[in-house]
């Protein structure tokens, strides 16, 4: 797996459709997650945000989701990429309230930081 595949695997590892936020169909169904994706070599610490989408009047179930988020990277997360692992952690905040396109659509920011560990 590649830098690029690792950064979809995490994001689309929660059981909803994950995009990068550049590349989302314009027929998406709620939920999902937009992420948007960036590499670095060894030792260079980036922010792997994600932003969760969620139809609905409520935030119950993206509070959830956000919660669910959390547990996979605390303390951390490690995913196999060629030549190492992907190393993922909390960024602070964590999350945050972001506005929607109604009042009906919920959104979440979720900010992890990153670092591969590769010899690339």
């Amino acid at each position: 797996m590649d830098k690029w595949q690792a950064i979809q695997s995490f994001w689309s590892g929660f059981g909803i459709p994950a995009y990068n936020s550049t590349s989302v169909p314009p027929d998406a169904q709620y939920p999902y997650i937009t992420y948007e994706p960036s590499v670095a070599s060894f030792e260079n610490v980036i922010s792997l945000p994600g932003k969760l989408w969620y139809r609905s009047t409520s935030l119950a179930a993206i509070s959830q989701k956000v919660e669910e988020i959390a547990k996979a990277v605390s303390p951390y997360k490690k995913i196999p990429v060629s030549g190492g692992y992907l190393f993922i952690v909390e960024g602070s905040p964590f999350a945050q309230d972001i506005s929607g396109e109604s009042d009906n659509i919920k959104g979440k920011y979720i900010n992890v930081q990153a670092e591969f560990y590769t010899n690339y």
